[in-house]
């Protein structure tokens, strides 16, 4: 009978490196440990995790002495929360980081020629960046190792934050979040405190019961505010009593909606939102370079990049990439409402928009009407069963493909389509370094990587957006 194997804890390593994904790295006795949450500098007790041969995983359980490149975190709730993995790095140490992330990714797993990779774009605002956040009401509270066993602190209580990192059905009550600016923190702690004052049920997500679920807030540049609330059950008198506060409190909301999901997850796209104030969805602006300015309709399920001014440097990255004249047919992949084309389309003949999402399509159809784009058009489907022979031969084949996939990166299928279509000039926006390396190798059989640009859109967390240009290497 084997024996459990007891917790194994390293004294006193100094974390020497950062590594990727948050994690830093150090060496104990020729194995290379990989620790969260800790900054190179910093001297730890870690236990371990995973404990293979030549690697292994761990945790800090006690710091000795600090690094000195650490800052104090401004967020009460940070290292609670888990939204922000990066506030205790100054940010010129985070942008570093990222850069390496983006630059290791590409050679590591692309393993093709790289041209001087570009110093990455930061932000020039840190703090109170995102125009979209996401709440969640519940009736679990997450402990901090300091409350656990402490008989005066419970776990069962109302609250409205985050759910804690790795728990479904415990949340991280929220007083104040530095992501998005006021009137966020304010209206979501009206809802709790009325909800509490009133004996509305907080929803338990193991029992998928209670009337407060969710929320959305949706912040614009244009000054323009969306709140959508998310009720677990369909209780009118008690929705109306709450949703009139709101109007009462918060005469700033443009748009107030309210969404009854019965549903035991939290996904909208089946869901119908239904408008109590205003006009039901939110004017947003995007500015190029040149000064040209877009404007764009959103609903409460519409995507949109969640930090503008970031996503107009992105985008500006995307429009340079394109080496526009004027005379070219771009096709926008993955387009999601149609923002890049819109964007990039003063540069470009005609705009070809495709898209899985049908809802998507007709907000991109939406918006490329509002800004008076005629040679634009778009389509919901699969890239690789929409554009054949025949479509080609009716909307031209494209000079510039735009594409910008979720997360998961480009299905091999459609790279093999984009090799087939053979367009000379690829611009690859990416939110995930590491699938974007992977595609740039298949990629590779035709293309050669001719720029890189790394944007961050997301100070003080782990993920980095990367625009990559590729050229045909034989075009005929």
């Amino acid at each position: 009978m084997s024996r459990k194997k007891k917790n194994i804890v390293l004294p006193q390593v100094l974390v020497e490196d950062y590594a990727a994904e948050g994690k830093s790295l150090a060496r104990v006795d020729g194995k290379v440990v990989f620790i969260e949450g800790v900054v190179p500098g910093d001297v730890v007790d870690v236990m371990l995790g995973k404990n293979k041969k030549d690697w292994a995983e761990g945790r800090a359980t006690k710091y000795h002495t600090y690094s000195p490149i650490r800052v104090k975190p401004f967020c009460e709730h940070f290292g609670v929360c888990g939204g922000c993995q990066w506030q205790m790095l100054p940010y010129e140490k985070q942008l570093e980081y990222k850069s390496r992330q983006v630059r290791d990714n590409l050679q590591r797993i692309a393993k093709v020629p790289l041209p001087e990779i570009n110093e990455i774009h930061g932000a020039l605002q840190q703090r109170y960046y995102r125009n979209k956040m996401e709440y969640t009401f519940g009736n679990k509270r997450f402990l901090t190792s300091e409350e656990i066993g402490n008989p005066d602190v419970s776990s069962q209580m109302d609250v409205a934050g985050f759910h804690a990192r790795g728990m479904f059905d415990k949340l991280v009550d929220i007083r104040k979040c530095h992501l998005q600016d006021e009137p966020t923190n304010a209206i979501r702690n009206a809802i709790k405190e009325f909800g509490i004052s009133n004996n509305y049920t907080f929803y338990d997500i193991r029992n998928h019961v209670g009337f407060l679920r969710t929320m959305q807030v949706r912040l614009c540049v244009s000054g323009e505010l969306m709140v959508n609330v998310v009720f677990g059950e369909d209780n009118v008198e008690e929705r109306n009593r709450l949703l009139d506060h709101l109007v009462a409190e918060f005469p700033m909301i443009t748009t107030l909606l309210y969404t009854i999901n019965t549903k035991w997850n939290d996904s909208m796209f089946d869901l119908e939102p239904v408008p109590y104030k205003g006009k039901g969805y939110v004017m947003e602006k995007l500015v190029t370079a040149a000064g040209q300015e877009f404007q764009f309709k959103i609903g409460p399920k519409s995507f949109f990049q969640t930090n503008t001014s970031q996503g107009e440097k992105l985008y500006q990255v995307a429009a340079d990439y394109a080496e526009l004249t004027g005379n070219e047919i771009v096709y926008d992949l993955y387009c999601g409402t149609g923002s890049v084309g819109i964007f990039v389309s003063p540069g470009a003949k005609k705009i070809i928009g495709v898209e899985m999402i049908p809802a998507a399509i007709e907000d991109a159809k939406e918006n490329a009407a509002l800004n008076n784009i005629p040679d634009s058009a778009f389509f919901a489907g699969d890239v690789i069963d929409i554009c054949t022979d025949d479509f080609f031969a009716e909307h031209g084949k494209p000079d510039v493909i735009i594409t910008d996939p979720p997360r998961a990166g480009m299905h091999e299928k459609l790279v093999r389509k984009i090799l087939d279509i053979a367009a000379p000039v690829v611009v690859y926006i990416s939110c995930n370094p590491a699938t974007q390396a992977r595609d740039l190798a298949l990629l590779d059989e035709k293309y050669t990587v001719t720029a890189v640009q790394p944007v961050d859109m997301f100070p003080h967390t782990l993920h980095i957006e990367n625009v990559v240009q590729l050229k045909l290497k034989n075009p005929s």
